[in-house]
């Protein structure tokens, strides 16, 4: 196929992703210095149609960016009033005494909010400062000049036949070449995931690790309602061989935030996270809360959990990675959009300070540097051991044995009688085969309280263009039936929450069906394909799930 020929167009800084760190990182660079030119690509419809998180917020990050957010009526309006932490059983729960848990743990000053509402209003203080965003363009390339350095990104490409070739409407996308590419694309980017490869970016880190978490927005009966109470509980269903645990957030207008987060190193194939999260909901605790009540939206994403020392390198010749593409989610706090914002505002004051001083296209060290020293890293650290720790023993073992090193970190300035402990295998390799395992007899959704995959699908308003290459590619074709069914008993058909991978009856025996059209873009199938078969790449700008308040 000939070259294909693109209009390029010269910029100061390039940003991928319009979530927090994005944002910040726009927002950032233009109090700097007004003069420059910024422009964030965003692959959503929207600003916020690819953004699902909790989301209880620690404001820090936008205290430091943005320090009268309040005055320009950040969507911040729900403050935790009520903290509690559960062990689940089947039938009932113990509740966690708030005075056991490490400080770090506390959740007032924060606040429940939706994301997506927050990442739009960034954005609309961004654009107020001249940043240029533009949703509805997934940059699916990166352009890299004659010394293999970033020098920016192809954006806006549409059009291919399900082939690959140019369609009759094709339109071929454009170059943004740029001093310096910002990559925050969260969690396993594909851009991300391209960079560490090729500049062995991950050398001296330990493997990501990762969950995968699946939400749901609830209107409950007002009585049921208590604006500003967060939950979390571990325990059942999952148990405690499995990793994971679930959060309950009451946000305003009778809504109620459930969730559900899977911990990725399951071993057994048959397990299956989202019948786990449908299961969870008919705990009695969780029952009262959503009994009479209505589900108005859904969605799905992949969550790091590997921390501090899973970091890999975030600067490469010609720009940086930051947010959650770089994995800076604090495990036992669940969160991760205040890190982003920080990695942001740290990104974009190095990018800064290089044009300023004449520079382009090298290794932004500096940011590296203070990424891993500053406020992500000293958040980062001290929770170090907390997912390992979980992995060996378990979760109550490790919520034992991790709440004791937070507290140990807490009163010795850091110090940990554990070192920094390694994760061991990555998630596709802790997979074990089908043959010692049992398949699990999963409850059939009842309609009310829980619901099969598809129905839920509908509630995420996901869409892609059907004539479309598949943005799920496999490396060899042939693994999913001859290796992955044998082997595995193919559990693509039970970790995507989506319901995209299908194991059918074909003329000539089974064959794996690919339903990209359901895929809620949660990353989840690049992570735990125990083959790793599976690269997830954009599909053209603006497909995808379009998620309202998440």
């Amino acid at each position: 196929m000939a070259e294909i020929e693109r209009e390029a167009m010269e910029v100061d800084v390039v940003i991928v992703g319009a979530g927090p760190a994005g944002l910040s990182a726009a927002i950032r660079l233009k109090q700097l210095d007004e003069d420059l030119m910024v422009v964030v690509l965003e692959k959503g419809s929207e600003v916020g149609a690819h953004i699902l998180s909790g989301a209880v917020l620690d404001p820090s990050g936008l205290d430091a960016l943005i320090p009268d957010w309040k005055e320009k009526g950040a969507p911040l309006n729900v403050p935790v009033k009520k903290d509690n932490f559960y062990i689940f059983g089947e039938g009932g729960q113990m509740k966690i005494p708030n005075f056991l848990m490490p400080p770090l743990m506390n959740n007032h000053g924060n606040y429940i909010v939706s994301m997506g509402n927050v990442c739009r209003w960034m954005a609309e203080q961004a654009e107020a400062l001249g940043v240029e965003v533009y949703p509805g363009m997934a940059a699916s390339e990166l352009v890299y000049d004659e010394n293999g350095a970033v020098k920016g990104v192809v954006a806006g490409e549409f059009g291919k036949n399900p082939d690959g070739t140019p369609g009759d409407g094709y339109e071929p996308g454009m170059e943004l070449l740029a001093k310096y590419t910002i990559i925050s694309e969260g969690v396993r980017g594909s851009l991300a995931k391209e960079l560490i490869a090729k500049y062995d970016l991950a050398k001296d880190s330990d493997v990501p690790k990762f969950g995968i978490g699946m939400k749901e927005i609830w209107e409950v009966n007002p009585e049921n309602h208590n604006e500003g109470e967060v939950t979390h509980s571990l325990g059942w269903p999952l148990g405690f061989k499995n990793g994971g645990g679930s959060f309950l957030y009451h946000i305003e207008n009778n809504q109620v935030y459930v969730g559900y987060i899977v911990d990725l190193n399951y071993k057994n194939p048959y397990l299956s996270p989202y019948q786990e999260f449908q299961r969870f909901k008919h705990h009695p605790r969780v029952k009262q809360v959503l009994e009479g009540g209505k589900r108005v939206a859904y969605g799905a994403r992949a969550v790091t959990k590997g921390g501090f020392q899973s970091i890999p390198d975030t600067a490469f010749p010609g720009g940086v990675i930051a947010g959650c593409s770089a994995g800076l989610v604090n495990l036992p706090r669940i969160k991760g959009n205040h890190n982003a914002m920080h990695s942001g505002r740290q990104a974009a004051e190095a990018a800064y300070e290089a044009i300023k001083a004449g520079r382009s296209g090298d290794t932004l060290s500096e940011y590296d540097a203070a990424l891993k020293s500053g406020p992500v890293g000293k958040d980062l650290k001290r929770v170090r051991n907390v997912a390992p720790l979980n992995a060996r023993f378990g979760p109550a073992g490790g919520m034992a044995l991790g709440g004791f090193d937070m507290w140990f970190q807490t009163l010795f300035g850091g110090f940990s009688l554990f070192g920094t402990l390694k994760h061991g295998k990555n998630d596709a390799q802790a997979t074990e085969k089908a043959d010692k395992h049992k398949p699990i007899d999963y409850p059939k959704p009842d309609g009310v309280l829980s619901f099969d995959r598809l129905t839920n699908v509908s509630f995420s308003n996901t869409n892609h263009e059907e004539s479309q290459p598949c943005h799920l590619k496999l490396k060899d074709p042939s693994i999913p039936i001859d290796v992955n069914l044998p082997q595995f008993a193919e559990p693509a058909q039970r970790y995507c929450p989506a319901g995209v991978y299908e194991v059918v009856e074909g003329d000539n025996g089974p064959k794996f069906q690919i339903n990209f059209q359901n895929c809620v873009h949660c990353k989840t199938c690049d992570i735990k394909d125990p083959s790793q078969n599976i690269n997830w790449t954009v599909p053209q700008g603006g497909d995808g799930p379009n998620y309202p308040n998440m």
